[in-house]
């Protein structure tokens, strides 16, 4: 696609809801899960009565998370998100720990998504249980060829299945509810199950219960992951940027807050029992259940409670389910390349990562997240309970540090608005960003306190390390630049012309030969010979002999070598050049012919190669090759990226 096309590819906010708020919707597949695991440590009674409130103050947090960040949006509608946020406000430093750990987190929504979509597939087909990473990794490589397609492409593919998710949950729970109202609501597979303490939670006290609490609304927090998607894909929004972006999280929000309250309020009505090992905490009659007893997701138990006596339901829930896990990774897709861009445009990451590949799309970005994922998935065997303990820490980073960002951001407004009207809207957008940032900060201390020995550890590790790798990126460029800068001053003299020292490298008379020494007499250097290698005395005479009958109008220098080294003696004879004239250039040209396979590029070696690649690193050298086009390369332009070379030596 044409750079001129690019607008072709933003999107209305009907696509950007599917594209952007996946991830955040499809958390309402464990999500509750989660929380309801969590508590069933100490066993099915606490579950039960304090699952719903777990909930609520999980739902506190993310309207006053989506309010916050509805701010945001408006006020920098570049793209940047969290990291433009944090690092006009904070600084640099601080806008790269967001960096990082939003990368890190984008990478582990992937890979938790795409597992969860797997494992809730083994449930319904047989073939892929036993085989969870294989299929994981087979997902992840056709979510990462769609999204080379281009934006607008894959959220064409991906808004069918995330509405028919909503609408399939919204219209359970309206089912649901009405069941229950009219009390024909059953109870779930689970409901008759004893839910025991697993060992060592018997009996615990205050302060482990405060803190078994904490853990499983820490675990319930997986529901915001994705809510900072929107804010760093405003870019990809149809102008007004800003407003459709702070429209589509109000949007996300009551949804995702609607299904996760509504699964809470199912399960709760169902009598659901979900354990992490079920075999160790589920018992019917006092005898804990068979190795063969398979526990199903919350979301499977519900469907199957909501729908009882209509099969077709259980299955139209149970596939989009499926379906909407390995979709949610999309988010990722979109938002982990554009960061990247980002940070590559400010010198922290490769410059490669700027680019849009020829659909548009940051295919860079979009293949490092794919490899990072599939990296995850294979080492954790896509099991998503271990997966799931390194999420979350990272979004809160960022959370919290945009929060306090936005309310500095507006303080600096404030100290020189004068209009009351705007002044009034900065000071309630101020409050907004203020209670943001107190309880992001807040949850972000409980999920490090409870989740940092069960995996979180590694999450900051990771964190930590790409802060220091992007640093160490930033100062090579920096470095770069300050070398290859130019003082005004100096303008002018870098431009005067010098005495230019030029050598033709000679293994025999033919063509290529011809050609260099043809090109090298054109550009009129102050000096100009040609030098061959002595490796064999007789082949060296008869060149030189070769040399005097043709009357070649070029001195042939030939350089003595006992080892028969080719590279060796032609650097040691530059180097002398340049010590006896410091201040002149040296211009070695190279000819060399062109092949037009592969394998005949194997067969001849590659003397000239290797001795280019050393001059390169030679001070005061220029490098010319002067290439021959043999017959057979004759539209191998569109098979090889660069030309293949020759045996200076041999021909």
């Amino acid at each position: 696609m044409r750079s001129d096309r690019l607008g072709e590819t933003l999107l209305p906010k009907k696509l950007a809801l599917p594209v952007f708020a996946s991830d955040a919707l499809s958390s309402v597949a464990y999500a509750p899960d989660e929380i309801l695991l969590t508590l069933g440590f100490a066993g099915g009674a606490l579950a039960l009565t304090q699952s719903w409130k777990i909930a609520l103050v999980v739902v506190v947090v993310m309207a006053v998370v989506i309010t916050s960040y509805r701010q945001n949006v408006r006020a920098y509608p570049s793209g940047g998100g969290d990291y433009e946020v944090a690092s006009v406000n904070l600084g640099p430093k601080a806008g790269l720990g967001v960096a990082s750990a939003l990368l890190v987190d984008y990478v582990l929504t992937v890979a938790v998504s795409v597992s969860a979509g797997v494992q809730n597939a083994a449930s319904a087909f047989s073939f892929v249980r036993g085989h969870e990473a294989v299929w994981a990794v087979g997902i992840i490589v056709l979510l990462t060829a769609m999204n080379l397609r281009g934006v607008r492409e894959s959220g064409t593919a991906f808004a069918i299945p995330t509405y028919l998710f909503m609408a399939t949950v919204l219209g359970m729970a309206a089912v649901g509810f009405v069941r229950e109202v009219t009390g024909s609501l059953p109870l779930a597979e689970s409901a008759d199950l004893e839910l025991m303490p697993e060992p060592g939670y018997e009996t615990i006290g205050s302060f482990a219960m405060v803190f078994l609490l904490l853990r499983a609304f820490s675990s319930g927090c997986a529901a915001l992951t994705g809510v900072e998607a929107i804010s760093n894909g405003v870019p990809a929004f149809r102008k007004p940027k800003g407003r459709n972006a702070a429209t589509t999280l109000l949007m996300m929000g009551l949804v995702s807050v609607t299904m996760l309250m509504s699964m809470i309020a199912l399960a709760r009505w169902t009598g659901i029992k979900y354990a992490e090992d079920p075999h160790l905490q589920l018992a019917r009659d006092g005898v804990l259940v068979p190795e063969d007893y398979v526990q199903d997701t919350v979301m499977g138990q519900v469907s199957k409670a909501v729908f009882d006596g209509f099969h077709p339901g259980v299955v139209l829930v149970s596939v989009v389910t499926g379906l909407i896990l390995v979709l949610a990774a999309n988010t990722a897709f979109n938002g982990f390349p554009v960061l990247g861009s980002i940070l590559a445009r400010d010198g922290f990451l490769p410059r490669q990562l700027h680019t849009r590949g020829d659909r548009l799309a940051f295919s860079n970005g979009i293949l490092i997240l794919a490899g990072g994922a599939v990296f995850l998935v294979v080492v954790y065997d896509a099991k998503v309970t271990s997966l799931i303990q390194l999420y979350i820490v990272g979004v809160f980073v960022s959370f919290t540090l945009s929060q306090i960002g936005m309310v500095r951001h507006w303080n600096r407004h404030l100290r020189v608005e004068k209009d009351t009207a705007v002044r009034s809207r900065m000071l309630r957008s101020r409050v907004i960003n203020g209670v943001g940032a107190t309880m992001s900060g807040l949850v972000l201390l409980v999920v490090l306190a409870t989740k940092f020995v069960h995996g979180a550890g590694f999450a900051v590790a990771a964190m930590v390390f790409l802060y220091f790798v992007m640093t160490g990126i930033r100062k090579h460029y920096d470095h770069v630049s300050d070398e290859l800068g130019v003082e005004e001053s100096n303008t002018k003299a870098s431009m005067l012309p010098s005495r230019v020292h030029a050598m033709v490298l000679v293994a025999k008379i033919h063509k290529p030969t011809l050609r260099a020494l043809a090109y090298a007499r054109a550009t009129r250097p102050s000096v100009l010979e040609a030098v061959t290698v002595a490796v064999d005395p007789d082949e060296t005479g008869a060149l030189q002999a070769e040399w005097d009958r043709r009357d070649i109008p070029v001195p042939l220098k030939a350089l003595d070598s006992p080892y028969r080294e080719i590279t060796r003696p032609v650097l040691d004879y530059v180097r002398s050049i340049r010590s006896e004239n410091p201040r002149d250039l040296i211009v070695v040209y190279i000819p060399q012919y062109v092949v037009g396979h592969w394998w005949e590029q194997v067969l001849h070696n590659q003397s000239a190669l290797r001795l280019r690649t050393r001059l390169l690193f030679t001070p005061g050298v220029m490098v010319a090759s002067v290439p021959w086009q043999l017959a057979s390369s004759e539209g191998a332009e569109d098979r090889f990226e660069g030309p293949v070379v020759g045996d200076v030596r041999r021909g």
